[in-house]
């Protein structure tokens, strides 16, 4: 009987032990999913100009720009079909990121829009500053990782009016850096 009360006695001491010594669990902090982003051409794809963080939130796919080497000023921004940054031709004309395809679209809205009424990968502008960087936190609310892994993000030369008036799709133009989200 003394032998297995103090069998007994050890074995709670010890779990009293390793319970005091773990303590609670720590709450692991969810880091997101880097993406690294290059600059683009009709050539090919060229130098990283930085990375995009995106994150699953309550509110949405939470986007955070960590960028550099890039015009000053208002870019348009987006989630495009494909999973590929390099060029290729259409209508014989070689053009930069081309093989990213498209806007990702997969509900076929008719048209460009904003983050909540447009093309599912139509988000909200970046802005550059004058040194050449983007650093935002953004939200597309219609939007989780799993629905744009494997897909490209893309950066354009110029705005994003939202609408296909006066320019199609946004008026956005050349596209200047693209990243593959794996």
């Amino acid at each position: 009987m003394k032998t297995l009360f103090k069998q007994s006695a050890m074995a709670t001491l010890g779990a009293i032990f390793l319970a005091g010594c773990t303590g609670p669990m720590p709450i692991e902090e969810h880091t997101g999913h880097r993406v690294t982003v290059n600059a683009v051409t009709a050539q090919g794809i060229g130098n990283k100009v930085g990375t995009v963080e995106l994150l699953d939130s309550p509110s949405g796919l939470v986007i955070n720009t960590n960028l550099h080497d890039l015009p000053p000023g208002p870019h348009g921004f987006h989630i495009h079909e494909k999973g590929f940054c390099g060029p290729a031709e259409k209508d014989g004309k070689v053009s930069a990121a081309l093989a990213a395809g498209g806007h990702f679209n997969p509900n076929q809205a008719p048209h460009h829009g904003t983050p909540l009424t447009g093309h599912m990968g139509d988000l909200p502008l970046i802005t550059v500053d004058a040194s050449g960087k983007s650093q935002e936190h953004l939200v597309a609310p219609r939007l989780k990782l799993a629905d744009v892994q494997g897909l490209a993000i893309m950066i354009h030369a110029g705005g994003d009016n939202y609408a296909d008036q006066p320019k199609p799709l946004g008026g956005g133009g050349d596209r200047i850096a693209c990243g593959v989200i794996q």
